[in-house]
């Protein structure tokens, strides 16, 4: 997936331990490593309302009006329109719409440095989501100077506010200032908020929390595949990744092969490279699908595209005929 400027400003880095199947999603890692990336806002579905649209008090608003309206409806000038002279009148909820219309440059040229300008009038204000926005700036130093200490006040302030993004992000920071159990002991309770308001990076970080009993929890591998499937509903692969596994070996619950199979293959369809070699495995040996070898060659060609070796399927892959390398092949050009 393509990097979110947003996000990427925050480079934190979790030292979360991951059980020995999981690999990482965010980051290149070892299958017995796992990295966690800081959370992504327009991967999720927070900020907005149950019926979709975007929810005012994201901004800071209180109740919705034409600027808000106008921006849930794609109306993008429009709404900056509206909202520009109450952002110069002090108006905090309308100094952040105003920020995030131009630092995603919606319906306009994006100008990243005037969004920092009005992002740090908000945060001044107390608005979290600018709170969280101007804390990205300032650990990444591009268009304001960076400041580590500050950002770390405001990232506080708007995960205490009730930011998801801030919750998980501000986690990420205690782990990074402590990479040991003591810092992820703090940060626990800002994953399971944010787990609890539903962001999936965190709800993948509690699975990994139980799982280990690290933080100062006990393990808890029922409770570990419960955070396992809420994630891999919201589509993080990993989680989906993980699932499977543990559905095929029935930790954490009943064994489970053909659901297993299906949420691997979810992982396999999304891209994830270490599910399609298991995708490939299951289909070469008929576990929890029905056997089909030019599937099992097609799935592991992809994994092994994206520099994936596995010797097992190697073997497997040697026996074929060139004639079934052929059809792999091409089955392999139409799943990408």
């Amino acid at each position: 997936m393509e990097s979110i400027r947003r996000t990427s400003m925050a480079v934190l880095v979790s030292a979360l331990a991951a059980v020995a199947v999981v690999p990482a999603q965010a980051v290149e890692t070892k299958d017995d490593q796992v990295g966690l990336k800081p959370a992504d806002p327009e991967r999720f579905s927070g900020g907005l309302t149950r019926d979709g649209n975007v929810d005012p008090e994201r901004f800071g608003a209180k109740q919705p009006d034409p600027a808000y309206g106008a921006f849930q409806r794609g109306l993008y000038i429009t709404a900056y329109n509206l909202a520009l002279p109450r952002a110069e009148n002090g108006d905090p909820a309308a100094q952040t719409l105003v920020a995030e219309i131009l630092s995603r440059g919606l319906g306009m040229k994006r100008d990243e440095a005037k969004a920092a300008d009005w992002y740090a009038l908000a945060s001044e204000q107390g608005i979290p989501e600018a709170q969280f926005q101007y804390a990205l700036l300032l650990l990444d130093g591009r268009f304001v100077k960076k400041d580590d200490k500050e950002a770390y006040a405001l990232m506080q302030a708007a995960a205490e506010a009730g930011n998801l993004f801030a919750q998980f992000n501000f986690a990420q920071m205690l782990v990074k200032r402590e990479p040991d159990e003591r810092g992820l002991k703090k940060a626990v309770s800002y994953y399971k908020r944010a787990a609890d308001g539903g962001l999936a990076d965190a709800q993948y970080a509690m699975s990994q929390v139980d799982a280990n009993g690290t933080g100062g929890e006990r393990k808890d591998d029922a409770a570990a595949r419960h955070w396992l499937l809420l994630a891999a509903r919201q589509n993080y692969d990993t989680a989906q990744l993980d699932l499977g596994r543990w559905l095929m070996i029935g930790r954490g619950g009943e064994r489970n092969r053909k659901e297993g199979f299906g949420w691997l293959l979810r992982a396999a369809r999304g891209g994830n490279v270490a599910a399609q070699n298991e995708v490939a495995k299951l289909y070469m040996q008929g576990i929890g699908t029905d056997p089909d070898n030019a599937a099992a060659a097609s799935w592991y060609i992809l994994a092994r595209r994206a520099g994936l070796v596995d010797p097992m399927m190697e073997d497997f892959f040697d026996g074929l005929t060139e004639e079934e390398i052929k059809q792999a092949l091409e089955r392999a050009n139409r799943l990408r």
